[in-house]
Formats: structure tokens, sequence, C-alpha cells
């Protein structure tokens, strides 16, 4: 009977405020990153490279698209994405997933 309980205690210590909300804000931005990269990429394809995107993002990345969160995405916007889309982690992530890089050029 303390096992379980301890397990459950360590377990609810792991999940600090502070990760729940870069969680929260990193699931929020994906509604803005995923529009975008629709143009792009279509379906499974899209989840993935969005969800690659949006994780080897920093946290001020994030934030800053949380700004165009529930609305249309400004130029600025896509412009982060496409810079985002670049970084080392994502382009490692989509390759991982046998997709290609995303960019501008693939229009």
């Amino acid at each position: 009977m303390i096992r379980p309980s301890l397990a459950a205690c360590l377990l609810l210590a792991a999940c600090s405020p502070a990760n729940l909300a870069d969680k929260a804000g990193r699931r929020g931005a994906e509604t803005v990153v995923r529009p975008i990269v629709d143009d792009y990429l279509t379906g499974p394809e899209a989840d993935i490279a969005t969800r690659c995107i949006v994780d080897n993002a920093s946290a001020a990345d994030t934030q800053m698209l949380l700004r165009d969160m529930g609305v249309y995405a400004g130029s600025a916007t896509v412009d982060l994405v496409f810079r985002l889309a670049q970084n080392p982690g994502a382009v490692s992530c989509m390759r991982a997933a046998g997709l290609p890089p995303i960019s501008r050029v693939a229009l």
C-alpha cells in the first residue's frame, strides 16, 4: 500500500508547474505552426513536422508563436516558422521521420 502511494508522489513531483506550462505553451504553438506547415506537407507528415519544429523551438520562440494563436499568422510569424524549421534539432527530427526539410523554396 505504501509503495503505490510513494510512486504516485514521486510521479507528481516530476510534473512541475513550469514543465506543465511549457508543454501547454508548445501545444498551443502547434496550432499556429500547423496551418503554415500544411502549405508544404499534408496529413501525418504535417503533424510530424509541426511537432519537430515546436519541440525544438526555444521558450522565447514559443512565446512569439503564441501571439498569433487563434488568428491568421502574419508574415513575421511565417518567417519565424521557416527559421525554426531550419534549426538543427528540427531538421534532424524531420530527417529521422523521413521528411524533407521545409523551406520557402519548396513552393
